[in-house]
């Protein structure tokens, strides 16, 4: 495993070109399996952790946090915290909901005591609030960042107008910046990422970190057209892909790659989304250890330009 790191925007954050997604700790890993995953993430060189204080709030008698808790945990365990990008968001929490002033300063204080750090190294705004300024949002993160509780700042799910107008109030007031934005983006979901915010996002040097990297699962080849059923946590939303034709090609175009590589389909469907302009790092999430190794591996994975090319085309 190459021990590989990417700058994240115009930050001095070097991270792993694979960020472990945290939402499954708590959820469908429980707290052993979620301290197995991340050491064995941790020895593979993987140092970028994603998570968010909502996880996870959807699951009957969570009430948000509890992935934050686990990776807290984890990282007191083994004595790692300095050596980690940990990267949490606000905005979703049930208590913290939405992007005021003091709803952005409270959720931070709370993800700061579940994660036991003085510190989070990138903290997102999970989702935007439309009714609240971007002055505001802007300026209370700007807060955190000289209080020295927040390292950078981020972004997901924002529209290419109030990405472009709180960059642009950022730098004409010197306050903390976006370095990273965090779009869902795949193979096969292209059309929200690329255009208009991927210009934004390089125009100003950002980094995107993308979520559903894998797509619910299915860009790792698990489901298939009159293939097994899958018991899985997210196999409706994986399944979707099958319908309609840009999936099943976009699977056979991975399959053809993976098998003149000698790698499993996750792998290439990384190796592809690494590779676009402006991607730092794709978020992918294991539940075990077994998970891991295919997700690790595009740490090691450079596609030419023609499979990347057969990829794009398969996915258009």
């Amino acid at each position: 495993m190459a021990l590989t790191r990417n700058q994240l925007g115009t930050s001095e954050l070097q991270v792993f070109p694979l960020n472990l997604g945290g939402n499954v700790f708590g959820w469908t890993a429980d707290e052993a399996q979620s301290f197995t995953v991340l050491d064995a993430y941790a020895a593979a060189g993987g140092n970028f952790v994603d998570t968010a204080d909502m996880y996870s709030v959807w699951v009957p008698g969570h009430t948000g946090g509890e992935s934050e808790t686990i990776i807290g945990r984890w990282a007191a365990a083994r004595g790692n915290r300095d050596d980690l990008v940990i990267a949490t968001k606000v905005g979703a929490h049930p208590e913290y909901k939405g992007l005021r002033a003091e709803t952005i300063r409270a959720g931070a204080e709370a993800s700061l005591r579940r994660l036991g750090t003085d510190h989070i190294d990138l903290y997102y705004t999970h989702a935007d609030d439309v009714e609240t300024p971007v002055e505001e949002i802007i300026t209370a993160l700007d807060g955190l960042v000289r209080e020295g509780k927040v390292r950078h700042i981020g972004a997901s799910n924002l529209s290419p107008a109030r990405l472009r107008a709180s960059l642009e109030f950022s730098d004409r007031e010197g306050l903390a910046k976006y370095v990273a934005l965090q779009p869902g983006y795949n193979l096969v979901s292209r059309d929200t990422y690329e255009g208009e915010l991927a210009a934004i996002v390089a125009e100003h040097g950002l980094s995107a970190v993308p979520y559903y990297a894998l797509a619910a699962g299915f860009l790792t080849g698990k489901y298939r057209v009159g293939g097994p059923a899958v018991d899985s946590a997210r196999a409706a939303g994986a399944a979707k892909h099958l319908s309609g034709s840009r999936g099943p090609k976009v699977l056979e175009a991975l399959d053809a790659i993976a098998a003149d590589r000698d790698v499993e389909v996750a792998t290439v469907a990384l190796a592809w989304l690494a590779a676009q302009p402006t991607v730092a790092a794709p978020i992918a999430s294991a539940r075990t250890v077994e998970q891991l190794p295919a997700l690790l591996a595009v740490a090691d994975l450079t596609l030419t330009g023609a499979e990347l090319g057969s990829l794009t085309a398969a996915s258009a």
